[in-house]
């Protein structure tokens, strides 16, 4: 019993109450403020750092998907280069050699090349 009240009382410290009066502390009348400022200066950085580099590059990439057109040379997502022979909504067709053509989601095009950069590979 002895053993057990001594890892007790290793694990779990005994607990004592303040026996002296606490004096009466004064409101604080800027921890609301101070609180305020430091979630406006938080929801700036995560601004500045998160939502407007993304949004920035989302627009970016509309643009481009918006400006496809036949005949531009694209990477898609997996790595595949190819030019394109058809544009349709949702889907574009991508030659990637004489008589090889697959067709791929629009939304998966990462870049437009400049033309000629198949032909130099």
């Amino acid at each position: 019993m002895n053993i057990l009240t001594n890892i007790l009382n290793i694990v779990i410290p005994a607990a004592y109450a303040d026996t002296a009066a606490a004096p009466a502390a004064a409101p604080q009348t800027a921890g609301g403020m101070s609180m305020m400022l430091m979630l406006t200066v938080f929801i700036v950085f995560m601004y500045f750092v998160m939502w407007r580099p993304q949004s920035k590059r989302a627009k970016e990439h509309r643009n481009l998907l918006s400006g496809l057109a036949k005949g531009d040379e694209v990477i898609t997502a997996g790595g595949i280069l190819g030019r394109i022979a058809k544009v349709t909504d949702n889907y574009i067709l991508l030659s990637l050699a004489d008589n090889v053509e697959i067709a791929v989601q629009k939304s998966s095009v990462v870049s437009a090349l400049p033309k000629g950069t198949i032909k130099s590979i």
